[in-house]
């Protein structure tokens, strides 16, 4: 496969942050929005995490990297089995590490994979009164 093009990445990153922003009410909000970097942090007083005492958890974050663009999705780290198993064996080949995957195409499949996990990490964040 060849390199991707700067503009091919920023197409990605463009396409994925389409699916990741409506997700941005409520107290889901970026902390970093820029041409190539963001992110949605939740900031709500009063959240547990791993029994820790926590004012903000990460969602997810996008990075434009130079052969690919990383999406970053935490709710893995909350319930790990199960989230990933509800996520698509097509999205979970992209998996890099725990939390990382390295997207290299905008492909309308892939994306409707994505536009389900973040539905499936939203409703985790909101189970665990995170949201």
């Amino acid at each position: 496969m060849p390199r991707l093009t700067q503009e091919q990445l920023i197409e990605i990153f463009n396409a994925l942050k389409k699916e990741v922003q409506p997700y941005e009410k409520g107290n889901l909000r970026p902390r970093i929005d820029i041409q190539g970097k963001y992110d949605l942090w939740s900031e709500k007083p009063g959240m547990t995490l791993q029994g820790k005492a926590r004012t903000e958890v990460s969602f997810v974050g996008l990075i434009l990297q130079s052969s690919y663009v990383g999406f970053y999705y935490m709710p893995v780290y909350t319930n790990t089995e199960d989230i990933r198993s509800k996520l698509s064996p097509d999205l979970l080949k992209h998996l890099k590490g725990k939390s990382c995957f390295h997207i290299k195409s905008a492909d309308k499949e892939l994306l409707k994979h994505v536009k389900q996990a973040m539905k499936v990490g939203y409703e985790e964040y909101r189970k665990n009164g995170w949201i």
